[in-house]
């Protein structure tokens, strides 16, 4: 049974917000525009969501998918053509936007202290496709398909994918993805390490909710520090990476959750976590 929402939860406008014990499922709903990031309140909503969860304690991890059936077609093409909204006004309001719009979607990403998971139900174009591989796992149905297709608009990912794709697919894959704007598959972004899995379109939420289901019954101060060490790793010396590691397993080994694993582990049953 899923247990109520908490009662310090943002409210959304045009995304669904769902609490499925520690797992929150936060899903676009703006159909009508396929999910678009600009000239919609999908980034408002999803920035709000993930500033409140590195505050509280009650989320251990984040489902982001979209309703309907598409993922996220990322920029919204008509504002481009008509030189509205984001894209209105000379290269300084551009660059003024871009900072201080789609730019914060990477920055709000990358800092959040918890597992995220794509439920990737339909196409990921542009900034979708980065969106999805901003996340730390990415499950596609089997209608997914992605293309890092901003070369075919004559502009460049200025939400910064060119940073977040080679990491997921390698630098090869993605300079001919980013080079040719084409499409790929379910089945290809399987076999290129896009996905990690793909299933029936029907059976997609059910299975990243399971997925989440298990990460979130896992001690959540553990949970939290893994997110972060997978961050740091990126970029950090390996001396400072392994003098980090060994702080934050001197603060693991503390936690009444470390403690209560072992005796689960010993009993042999599942663990009950505080995240204390």
């Amino acid at each position: 049974m899923d247990h109520p929402s908490p009662t310090d939860a943002p409210a959304v406008s045009e995304c669904t917000l769902e609490f499925h014990g520690r797992a929150a499922v936060l899903a676009f709903d703006r159909h009508d525009v396929r999910n678009a990031l600009t000239g919609t309140k999908i980034l408002e909503d999803l920035l709000a969501v993930t500033a409140w969860i590195n505050q509280s304690r009650a989320i251990s991890v984040l489902v982001l998918t979209g309703n309907g059936s598409a993922f996220s077609a990322g920029g919204n093409v008509k504002d481009m053509r008509d030189r509205s909204g984001d894209f209105e006004g000379p290269v300084q309001d551009v660059e003024h936007a871009y900072r201080h719009g789609i730019q914060r979607m990477p920055r709000a990403i990358f800092d959040l202290d918890i597992p995220v998971i794509a439920a990737v139900n339909g196409p990921a174009i542009g900034a979708g496709c980065d969106l999805a591989c901003m996340c730390d796992i990415r499950i596609g149905g089997e209608s997914a398909r992605f293309a890092e297709s901003f070369v075919n608009l004559g502009i460049i990912p200025g939400d910064g994918g060119a940073w977040f794709l080679p990491r997921a697919v390698g630098t090869q894959r993605a300079a001919e993805m980013t080079f040719t704007g084409r499409m790929v598959g379910a089945d290809e972004a399987l076999a290129i390490g896009l996905l990690l899995e793909v299933v029936p379109d029907d059976e997609l939420r059910d299975r990243a909710l399971a997925l989440a289901a298990t990460v979130a019954a896992k001690p959540p101060v553990t949970l939290r520090y893994a997110k972060r060490l997978l961050r740091m790793a990126q970029s950090m010396p390996l001396d400072q990476f392994l003098d980090t590691c060994a702080v934050y397993q001197g603060v693991a080994h503390q936690t009444r959750d470390h403690h209560e694993a072992l005796a689960a582990f010993f009993e042999k049953r599942p663990g009950i976590y505080q995240g204390r």
